[in-house]
């Protein structure tokens, strides 16, 4: 779970209905997080992002999600525009359970929302109004709620630490001002040796038919690869190791939950004895064997 000290505009025990602005422009990397509980005669509550508070006529909801418990459980989400809603989009593998605790992160991306209950991912959805026009946060239905926060995107990069920079980049590698992403394979010397404190910071989305992808961390201009971390989708394993004089070590797959799925935003942060994976969850911290080579 997301930890409180990374949130801001924190609201504890609304009352519900909730209508309230949002303290902030979304913007992708934006987080919100709704901490709760379902009450056992619950059958069904929602969460909606809105473009406004009017009720007559009512405000356009760019994200509808409508967790129901009544007939078969599922999330139901959808889009109201023009005070006509869109078609349902319905996910029958829901975390949600009457009389059970949740946490909620709903992450704002380019073209989509990522959400995650209970830190695991559950279900992207495409824009269908920019979320530009999105300034307030409704929460209706039988629930109860703990407490709602903010993550900014500039709140979210700040609480990073300082990343290293890249020198010596291959000219076909070099990201233009109008290309959406680097070319792969992508290569690149770092401007220092990797140590206690310095970090690389690697963010991207995951392609919708990717079986897998890897990031090495090599050791100069040897064949040495100090870290290899390999997140396999078609087997939810995601593996770690070295490669060190000409042979590969123990791979390492040992993880809670896999925090990768087609489509999704990642960030990865990388550093001697332990990885980080950042998505909308928040933060997974897999403890690695491997090490630098001296």
């Amino acid at each position: 779970m997301l930890s409180l000290k990374n949130l801001q505009n924190i609201i504890y025990n609304p009352v519900i209905p909730y209508v309230g602005t949002i303290p902030g422009q979304l913007e992708p990397g934006t987080l919100i997080v709704i901490r709760g509980h379902v009450p056992c005669d619950s059958d069904r509550f929602q969460v909606d992002l809105q473009c406004g508070s009017s009720v007559k006529p009512r405000a356009d909801v760019a994200f509808h999600f409508n967790p129901r418990f009544k007939w078969s459980d599922c999330i139901v989400c959808n889009t109201l525009k023009n005070e006509k809603w869109g078609w349902e989009e319905i996910t029958y593998d829901t975390p949600f359970k009457k009389e059970k605790s949740f946490e909620i992160v709903i992450m704002v991306l380019k073209d989509k929302f990522q959400v995650a209950v209970n830190g695991k991912h559950i279900l992207l959805y495409a824009h269908r109004i920019t979320p530009g026009k999105i300034d307030t946060l409704g929460i209706y239905g039988k629930v109860n709620v703990h407490s709602i926060g903010y993550s900014f995107s500039s709140d979210f990069r700040s609480t990073q630490a300082s990343t290293l920079e890249l020198t010596e980049i291959s000219k076909e590698n070099v990201l233009k001002p109008d290309t959406p992403h680097f070319t792969l394979p992508f290569t690149a010397r770092l401007n220092s040796s990797m140590g206690p404190g310095r970090t690389v910071v690697i963010k991207g989305e995951v392609n919708k038919t990717a079986k897998g992808f890897n990031v090495d961390l090599v050791s100069g201009k040897s064949k040495d690869i100090a870290l290899h971390l390999n997140p396999r989708l078609n087997i939810k394993a995601f593996v770690r190791n070295s490669f060190l004089h000409e042979s590969w070590g123990e791979e390492e797959r040992n993880i809670t939950c896999f925090p990768f799925s087609p489509g999704m935003y990642f960030e990865e942060v990388s550093w001697k004895l332990w990885i980080l994976v950042w998505n909308s969850e928040g933060c997974r911290r897999v403890k690695l064997k491997v090490g630098f080579p001296d």
